[in-house]
């Protein structure tokens, strides 16, 4: 199951567009809207990644490489149920009804 994130997406932006304007460093503002500082830097680090301002994984991408590894197992997962149920009618001889000439 995906971790819930802790902050609504508007609370990091407008966090970082304060940060952004200046004036007040990462600790100060971390501290006054009640935040870990560590938490801000990584907010402000992830807004430019997904500006192109620096290299690194989109939010996006990330998203959708979450999105495609849940596919990924699920299809694993339905692979070895048909797998396992192959073997089973081999070994048994036998084919489930509508399925025999």
């Amino acid at each position: 199951m995906a971790k819930k994130d802790a902050y609504p997406r508007e609370f990091k932006e407008r966090a970082v567009a304060l940060y952004r304007a200046g004036g007040r460093k990462k600790e100060e503002l971390a501290r006054e809207l009640g935040i870990s500082p560590t938490s801000l830097h990584n907010w402000v680090k992830q807004a430019a990644i997904d500006a192109g301002e620096i290299t690194g994984v989109t939010t996006d991408d990330r998203a959708e490489l979450a999105r495609l590894r849940r596919e990924n197992r699920r299809l694993e997962l339905e692979v070895e149920i048909l797998k396992r149920a192959a073997a089973y009618f081999a070994k048994e001889n036998v084919l489930p009804e509508g399925l025999s000439d």
